[in-house]
Protein backbone atom coordinates (compact mmCIF):
# COMPACT_ATOMS: atom_id res chain seq x y z
CA UNK A 1 0.00 0.00 0.00
CA UNK A 2 1.50 3.56 -0.83
CA UNK A 3 1.74 6.16 1.58
CA UNK A 4 0.56 8.08 -0.52
CA UNK A 5 -1.03 8.76 -4.27
CA UNK A 6 1.61 8.05 -6.82
CA UNK A 7 0.15 10.21 -9.05
CA UNK A 8 -0.51 12.92 -6.90
CA UNK A 9 3.80 12.72 -6.45
CA UNK A 10 4.56 12.66 -10.25
CA UNK A 11 2.38 15.50 -10.68
CA UNK A 12 4.14 17.71 -8.24
CA UNK A 13 7.18 17.10 -9.27
CA UNK A 14 6.27 18.32 -13.01
CA UNK A 15 5.01 21.45 -11.51
CA UNK A 16 8.48 21.80 -9.85
CA UNK A 17 10.12 21.47 -12.62
CA UNK A 18 8.23 23.91 -13.97
CA UNK A 19 7.98 26.33 -11.66
CA UNK A 20 11.47 26.47 -10.64
CA UNK A 21 13.80 25.77 -13.61
CA UNK A 22 11.66 26.33 -16.42
CA UNK A 23 12.14 24.44 -19.86
CA UNK A 24 14.26 21.37 -20.23
CA UNK A 25 13.90 21.31 -23.97
CA UNK A 26 16.91 19.56 -24.57
CA UNK A 27 15.64 16.34 -22.33
CA UNK A 28 13.12 16.24 -24.71
CA UNK A 29 13.63 12.19 -26.80
CA UNK A 30 17.54 11.69 -24.76
CA UNK A 31 17.47 7.83 -23.62
CA UNK A 32 19.23 7.86 -20.57
CA UNK A 33 20.20 5.18 -18.49
CA UNK A 34 20.07 4.97 -14.86
CA UNK A 35 22.88 2.53 -13.12
CA UNK A 36 22.04 1.94 -9.54
CA UNK A 37 18.60 4.34 -10.43
CA UNK A 38 16.19 2.64 -7.71
CA UNK A 39 18.47 4.68 -5.19
CA UNK A 40 17.30 7.89 -3.10
CA UNK A 41 19.46 9.87 -5.68
CA UNK A 42 18.67 7.50 -8.88
CA UNK A 43 14.42 7.64 -8.43
CA UNK A 44 14.25 11.35 -7.94
CA UNK A 45 16.30 11.51 -10.61
CA UNK A 46 14.65 9.39 -13.14
CA UNK A 47 11.11 11.09 -12.18
CA UNK A 48 12.42 14.35 -12.78
CA UNK A 49 13.97 12.86 -16.32
CA UNK A 50 10.50 11.37 -17.30
CA UNK A 51 8.82 14.48 -16.62
CA UNK A 52 11.10 16.55 -18.80
CA UNK A 53 10.44 14.10 -21.52
CA UNK A 54 13.75 12.05 -21.27
CA UNK A 55 13.57 8.39 -22.39
CA UNK A 56 14.40 6.65 -19.06
CA UNK A 57 15.17 3.11 -17.82
CA UNK A 58 16.63 1.90 -14.79
CA UNK A 59 19.22 -0.61 -13.63
CA UNK A 60 19.01 -1.82 -10.61
CA UNK A 61 19.62 -5.08 -8.51
CA UNK A 62 17.46 -3.35 -5.22
CA UNK A 63 19.84 -5.10 -3.31
CA UNK A 64 22.65 -2.64 -2.05
CA UNK A 65 20.37 -0.28 0.69
CA UNK A 66 17.40 -1.00 -1.18
CA UNK A 67 14.05 -3.18 -0.80
CA UNK A 68 16.14 -6.94 -1.26
CA UNK A 69 18.57 -5.84 1.68
CA UNK A 70 16.08 -5.08 3.91
CA UNK A 71 14.18 -8.15 4.20
CA UNK A 72 16.62 -9.83 5.74
CA UNK A 73 17.77 -6.84 7.96
CA UNK A 74 15.51 -7.75 11.49
CA UNK A 75 16.85 -5.54 13.45
CA UNK A 76 17.23 -2.16 11.62
CA UNK A 77 15.58 0.64 13.14
CA UNK A 78 12.51 1.94 11.63
CA UNK A 79 12.62 -1.46 9.27
CA UNK A 80 8.50 -0.97 8.47
CA UNK A 81 9.13 2.26 7.72
CA UNK A 82 11.70 2.45 5.24
CA UNK A 83 10.27 -0.68 3.58
CA UNK A 84 7.09 1.33 3.01
CA UNK A 85 9.50 3.91 1.46
CA UNK A 86 11.06 2.01 -0.93
CA UNK A 87 7.82 0.43 -2.02
CA UNK A 88 6.50 3.48 -3.02
CA UNK A 89 9.65 4.15 -5.23
CA UNK A 90 9.12 1.42 -7.50
CA UNK A 91 5.35 2.71 -7.46
CA UNK A 92 6.42 5.59 -8.68
CA UNK A 93 8.52 4.40 -10.91
CA UNK A 94 5.88 2.12 -12.61
CA UNK A 95 3.50 5.03 -12.51
CA UNK A 96 5.90 7.35 -14.27
CA UNK A 97 5.82 4.83 -16.92
CA UNK A 98 9.69 3.96 -16.43
CA UNK A 99 10.95 0.77 -16.96
CA UNK A 100 13.17 -1.26 -14.10
CA UNK A 101 15.41 -3.86 -14.96
CA UNK A 102 16.39 -5.90 -11.70
CA UNK A 103 19.71 -6.92 -12.64
CA UNK A 104 23.12 -6.56 -10.60
CA UNK A 105 25.10 -4.61 -12.74
CA UNK A 106 28.41 -6.81 -11.77
CA UNK A 107 27.02 -9.43 -14.40
CA UNK A 108 28.65 -8.36 -17.24
CA UNK A 109 26.90 -9.86 -19.97
CA UNK A 110 23.65 -9.36 -18.57
CA UNK A 111 23.83 -6.06 -17.71
CA UNK A 112 25.33 -5.38 -21.31
CA UNK A 113 22.20 -7.37 -23.14
CA UNK A 114 19.96 -4.11 -21.42
CA UNK A 115 22.13 -1.77 -22.60
CA UNK A 116 22.58 -2.91 -26.25
CA UNK A 117 18.36 -3.20 -26.11
CA UNK A 118 18.11 0.10 -25.00
CA UNK A 119 21.10 1.77 -26.62
CA UNK A 120 21.23 5.07 -24.49
CA UNK A 121 23.14 8.17 -25.56
CA UNK A 122 23.69 8.56 -21.44
CA UNK A 123 24.79 6.85 -18.89
CA UNK A 124 24.33 7.91 -15.32
CA UNK A 125 26.49 5.60 -12.71
CA UNK A 126 25.05 5.97 -9.66
CA UNK A 127 25.63 2.17 -8.43
CA UNK A 128 27.53 2.08 -5.01
CA UNK A 129 27.43 1.56 -1.07
CA UNK A 130 26.91 5.26 -0.65
CA UNK A 131 27.79 5.12 3.08
CA UNK A 132 31.28 5.94 4.50
CA UNK A 133 31.52 3.66 7.96
CA UNK A 134 29.33 0.50 5.69
CA UNK A 135 32.46 1.14 3.45
CA UNK A 136 34.93 0.85 6.08
CA UNK A 137 33.07 -2.74 7.98
CA UNK A 138 33.00 -4.19 4.48
CA UNK A 139 35.63 -2.91 2.33
CA UNK A 140 35.38 -6.36 0.00
CA UNK A 141 31.25 -5.97 -0.64
CA UNK A 142 32.29 -1.66 -1.63
CA UNK A 143 35.12 -2.50 -3.77
CA UNK A 144 32.43 -5.16 -5.49
CA UNK A 145 29.89 -2.47 -5.94
CA UNK A 146 31.30 0.13 -6.85
CA UNK A 147 34.75 -0.34 -8.53
CA UNK A 148 33.15 -3.88 -10.28
CA UNK A 149 30.19 -2.17 -11.82
CA UNK A 150 31.72 1.02 -12.49
CA UNK A 151 33.98 -1.27 -15.03
CA UNK A 152 31.23 -3.14 -16.45
CA UNK A 153 29.64 0.12 -17.43
CA UNK A 154 32.53 1.96 -18.54
CA UNK A 155 33.14 -1.08 -20.59
CA UNK A 156 29.64 -0.94 -22.60
CA UNK A 157 29.68 3.01 -22.86
CA UNK A 158 33.15 3.40 -25.02
CA UNK A 159 32.20 3.94 -28.32
CA UNK A 160 28.33 3.62 -27.61
CA UNK A 161 27.28 6.43 -25.53
CA UNK A 162 27.55 10.27 -26.08
CA UNK A 163 28.04 11.36 -22.12
CA UNK A 164 28.95 9.28 -19.21
CA UNK A 165 28.25 10.65 -15.85
CA UNK A 166 30.04 9.43 -12.80
CA UNK A 167 28.61 10.25 -9.21
CA UNK A 168 31.27 10.56 -6.90
CA UNK A 169 31.53 12.57 -3.47
CA UNK A 170 32.53 15.20 -1.43
CA UNK A 171 34.57 12.68 0.67
CA UNK A 172 37.80 12.62 -2.31
CA UNK A 173 38.60 15.78 -0.47
CA UNK A 174 39.38 14.14 3.02
CA UNK A 175 39.85 17.34 5.53
CA UNK A 176 38.44 20.76 3.83
CA UNK A 177 41.52 22.74 4.26
CA UNK A 178 40.01 25.75 5.59
CA UNK A 179 36.81 24.65 5.79
CA UNK A 180 36.05 25.10 1.82
CA UNK A 181 36.63 22.88 -1.22
CA UNK A 182 37.07 23.95 -4.80
CA UNK A 183 37.08 21.32 -7.57
CA UNK A 184 40.47 22.54 -7.75
CA UNK A 185 41.26 21.03 -3.82
CA UNK A 186 43.78 18.25 -3.79
CA UNK A 187 42.14 15.07 -2.69
CA UNK A 188 43.19 13.22 0.17
CA UNK A 189 40.08 11.02 1.12
CA UNK A 190 40.22 9.03 4.21
CA UNK A 191 39.03 6.02 4.83
CA UNK A 192 37.41 2.94 2.43
CA UNK A 193 34.24 4.83 0.79
CA UNK A 194 36.35 8.23 -0.28
CA UNK A 195 39.59 6.06 -1.86
CA UNK A 196 37.24 4.27 -3.71
CA UNK A 197 35.25 6.95 -5.33
CA UNK A 198 38.61 9.07 -6.09
CA UNK A 199 39.59 5.77 -7.78
CA UNK A 200 36.28 5.82 -9.63
CA UNK A 201 36.84 9.24 -10.66
CA UNK A 202 40.54 8.47 -12.08
CA UNK A 203 39.37 5.25 -14.12
CA UNK A 204 36.12 7.63 -15.76
CA UNK A 205 39.19 10.39 -16.70
CA UNK A 206 41.08 6.88 -17.98
CA UNK A 207 38.59 6.20 -20.39
CA UNK A 208 38.04 9.27 -21.43
CA UNK A 209 41.77 9.57 -22.46
CA UNK A 210 42.31 6.24 -24.27
CA UNK A 211 38.85 6.27 -25.45
CA UNK A 212 37.58 9.37 -26.02
CA UNK A 213 34.54 8.97 -23.99
CA UNK A 214 32.78 12.17 -22.91
CA UNK A 215 32.19 12.44 -19.05
CA UNK A 216 31.03 14.29 -16.16
CA UNK A 217 31.74 13.93 -12.46
CA UNK A 218 30.09 15.21 -9.65
CA UNK A 219 30.56 15.57 -6.32
CA UNK A 220 27.03 16.20 -3.87
CA UNK A 221 27.79 16.09 -0.03
CA UNK A 222 25.36 15.41 3.02
CA UNK A 223 21.91 14.86 0.80
CA UNK A 224 18.56 14.93 2.51
CA UNK A 225 14.63 14.00 0.93
CA UNK A 226 11.99 12.33 0.33
CA UNK A 227 12.40 8.19 0.51
CA UNK A 228 16.13 8.28 1.63
CA UNK A 229 16.52 4.90 4.10
CA UNK A 230 20.32 5.29 4.34
CA UNK A 231 20.33 6.41 7.90
CA UNK A 232 21.92 9.84 7.51
CA UNK A 233 21.94 12.42 9.90
CA UNK A 234 18.96 14.61 9.33
CA UNK A 235 17.42 11.76 8.60
CA UNK A 236 18.08 10.26 12.11
CA UNK A 237 17.58 13.43 13.53
CA UNK A 238 13.77 13.58 12.35
CA UNK A 239 13.42 10.32 13.24
CA UNK A 240 14.47 10.59 16.78
CA UNK A 241 12.32 13.93 17.44
CA UNK A 242 9.21 11.96 16.07
CA UNK A 243 9.24 8.88 18.17
CA UNK A 244 10.16 10.87 21.79
CA UNK A 245 13.28 9.78 21.44
CA UNK A 246 16.88 12.51 22.20
CA UNK A 247 19.16 13.16 19.35
CA UNK A 248 22.47 12.43 19.34
CA UNK A 249 24.92 14.37 17.58
CA UNK A 250 28.59 12.79 17.49
CA UNK A 251 31.31 15.01 18.13
CA UNK A 252 30.49 19.01 19.51
CA UNK A 253 28.07 20.05 16.99
CA UNK A 254 30.11 22.34 15.40
CA UNK A 255 31.19 20.76 12.52
CA UNK A 256 29.56 21.52 9.28
CA UNK A 257 28.42 19.79 6.18
CA UNK A 258 27.46 21.18 3.33
CA UNK A 259 23.47 19.68 3.31
CA UNK A 260 22.05 19.75 0.54
CA UNK A 261 18.46 18.98 -0.47
CA UNK A 262 17.92 16.20 -3.44
CA UNK A 263 15.88 18.79 -5.40
CA UNK A 264 19.06 21.01 -5.73
CA UNK A 265 20.85 18.23 -7.17
CA UNK A 266 18.44 16.80 -9.43
CA UNK A 267 18.34 20.46 -10.84
CA UNK A 268 22.35 20.41 -11.03
CA UNK A 269 22.36 16.97 -12.90
CA UNK A 270 19.45 18.38 -15.64
CA UNK A 271 22.46 21.63 -16.13
CA UNK A 272 24.92 18.89 -16.59
CA UNK A 273 23.24 16.72 -19.08
CA UNK A 274 21.51 19.82 -21.10
CA UNK A 275 24.78 22.10 -21.34
CA UNK A 276 27.70 20.96 -23.37
CA UNK A 277 30.24 22.72 -21.57
CA UNK A 278 29.64 20.06 -19.13
CA UNK A 279 31.30 17.72 -20.74
CA UNK A 280 34.90 16.43 -19.19
CA UNK A 281 34.26 18.66 -16.26
CA UNK A 282 34.11 18.01 -12.53
CA UNK A 283 31.92 19.78 -10.59
CA UNK A 284 30.91 20.34 -6.89
CA UNK A 285 27.06 20.02 -6.94
CA UNK A 286 25.84 21.45 -3.09
CA UNK A 287 23.58 23.94 -1.99
CA UNK A 288 27.56 25.92 -1.38
CA UNK A 289 27.06 26.63 2.54
CA UNK A 290 28.72 24.20 4.98
CA UNK A 291 26.12 24.94 7.96
CA UNK A 292 27.12 23.50 11.84
CA UNK A 293 24.97 19.65 12.87
CA UNK A 294 24.05 21.97 15.88
CA UNK A 295 22.60 24.40 13.47
CA UNK A 296 20.26 21.42 11.63
CA UNK A 297 19.42 20.06 15.23
CA UNK A 298 18.14 23.34 16.40
CA UNK A 299 15.48 23.22 13.09
CA UNK A 300 14.54 20.07 14.42
CA UNK A 301 13.90 21.45 17.78
CA UNK A 302 11.77 24.61 16.25
CA UNK A 303 9.35 21.68 15.08
CA UNK A 304 9.59 19.51 18.33
CA UNK A 305 10.63 21.75 21.36
CA UNK A 306 10.51 19.32 23.86
CA UNK A 307 13.77 17.05 21.87
CA UNK A 308 17.08 16.49 23.77
CA UNK A 309 20.32 16.92 21.84
CA UNK A 310 23.04 14.33 23.42
CA UNK A 311 26.66 15.03 22.06
CA UNK A 312 28.71 11.60 22.20
CA UNK A 313 32.22 11.15 20.65
CA UNK A 314 33.05 12.05 16.98
CA UNK A 315 33.25 8.56 14.46
CA UNK A 316 36.56 7.81 13.08
CA UNK A 317 37.27 8.06 9.67
CA UNK A 318 34.78 11.11 9.54
CA UNK A 319 36.82 14.15 7.97
CA UNK A 320 36.59 17.85 8.87
CA UNK A 321 34.37 19.22 5.88
CA UNK A 322 32.81 22.19 5.44
CA UNK A 323 31.85 24.23 2.32
CA UNK A 324 32.00 22.94 -1.55
CA UNK A 325 32.34 26.21 -3.07
CA UNK A 326 30.00 25.66 -6.55
CA UNK A 327 30.65 29.00 -8.74
CA UNK A 328 32.21 26.80 -10.71
CA UNK A 329 28.57 24.91 -11.91
CA UNK A 330 27.07 28.19 -11.53
CA UNK A 331 29.35 29.88 -13.96
CA UNK A 332 29.35 26.87 -16.00
CA UNK A 333 26.10 25.31 -16.27
CA UNK A 334 23.40 27.84 -15.10
CA UNK A 335 23.30 25.64 -11.86
CA UNK A 336 20.92 27.58 -9.19
CA UNK A 337 20.57 25.75 -6.06
CA UNK A 338 16.95 26.85 -4.21
CA UNK A 339 17.03 24.95 -0.94
CA UNK A 340 19.01 26.38 1.86
CA UNK A 341 19.26 24.03 5.25
CA UNK A 342 16.10 26.57 6.54
CA UNK A 343 14.04 25.35 3.79
CA UNK A 344 15.00 22.69 2.47
CA UNK A 345 14.93 20.73 5.68
CA UNK A 346 11.63 22.15 7.05
CA UNK A 347 10.41 21.04 3.93
CA UNK A 348 11.84 17.18 4.69
CA UNK A 349 10.00 17.23 8.06
CA UNK A 350 6.92 18.28 6.94
CA UNK A 351 6.99 15.78 4.20
CA UNK A 352 8.01 13.19 7.57
CA UNK A 353 4.98 14.88 9.48
CA UNK A 354 2.78 13.61 6.43
CA UNK A 355 3.82 9.76 7.15
CA UNK A 356 2.34 10.09 10.42
CA UNK A 357 -0.80 11.59 8.81
CA UNK A 358 -0.69 8.63 6.77
CA UNK A 359 -0.30 6.12 10.06
CA UNK A 360 3.26 5.90 8.45
CA UNK A 361 4.97 6.32 11.63
CA UNK A 362 3.77 6.60 15.46
CA UNK A 363 4.03 10.88 16.80
CA UNK A 364 3.87 9.87 20.65
CA UNK A 365 1.17 12.04 22.03
CA UNK A 366 3.52 13.99 24.54
CA UNK A 367 5.49 15.03 21.61
CA UNK A 368 4.11 18.75 20.80
CA UNK A 369 4.61 19.68 17.41
CA UNK A 370 5.08 23.14 15.65
CA UNK A 371 2.11 23.32 12.78
CA UNK A 372 4.01 24.25 9.66
CA UNK A 373 3.78 27.87 7.51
Amino acid sequence: MSIRSPSHEILQLALLAQDKFGSMALLNGRRIALIGGAGFIGHNLALALAVEGAAVEVIDSLQVNNLLSFIGENGTSNRTIYARMLHERLELLQCAGIPLNVQDARDYHALTLILKRFQPDTIVQLAAVAHANRSNKDPHSTFDHSLRTLENVLDYSRGNVEHFVYFSSSMVYGNFPDGRATEETPCNPLGIYGALKLAGELIVKSYHQVFGLPYTIVRPSALYGERCVSRRVGQIFIEQAMQGKDITVNGDGFDRLDFTCVHDLIHGIECVLTRPEAKNETFNLTYGAGRSIAEMAAIVREHFPTTTVRYEPKEAFTPDRGTLDVSKARRMIGYDPQYPLERGFARYIDWYRSLAAAGAMTLPAAVPVRVAA
